[in-house]
């Protein structure tokens, strides 16, 4: 059963094709120790596509982070150094041929809910492109 108390967890990746995998196989770890097992599957494909967006489409640094917020939301997003807006989502239908450009439309259909925010700290700007998955669990 996950815990009670919220939590979140925050992985800085350089622009590189391979912080995609980490960052899948981080999270992977991340929740199976927080008995989230349950989440992994989509959670995993969803911060892989939201961390290859933020990888490809800009040229510094992102970040994946995780929260978890009781009693059964987990909110997974990808920081970037690019201020500019994510492409919108491409629905399927039109999408289908694409090699890419996906992405966010598949987290828009796995998720309960995303969105994004432009940030601003220090001097440095960007933004951070989120999705929340809403759980419900039995208790004993």
């Amino acid at each position: 059963m996950p815990e009670n108390e919220p939590w979140e967890y925050s992985l800085y990746v350089p622009n590189d094709p391979r912080a995609v995998t980490i960052s899948r196989r981080t999270l992977r770890l991340i929740l199976t120790m927080h008995g989230l097992i349950g989440l992994v599957d989509v959670a995993e494909l969803m911060a892989a596509e939201l961390v290859s967006n933020a990888v490809r489409h800009t040229k510094g640094p992102a970040a994946l982070r995780v929260r978890w917020s009781p009693p059964g939301t987990l909110r997974i997003g990808a920081w970037d150094a690019d201020p500019e807006p994510p492409e919108p989502p491409v629905p399927f239908e039109r999408g289908e041929e694409l090699e890419s450009g996906r992405g966010l439309a598949l987290v828009r259909a796995c998720a309960d809910v995303w969105g994004w925010q432009p940030l601003a700290r220090e001097g440095s700007r960007g933004k951070y492109v989120w999705c929340e998955l809403a759980t419900l669990f039995e208790t004993a």
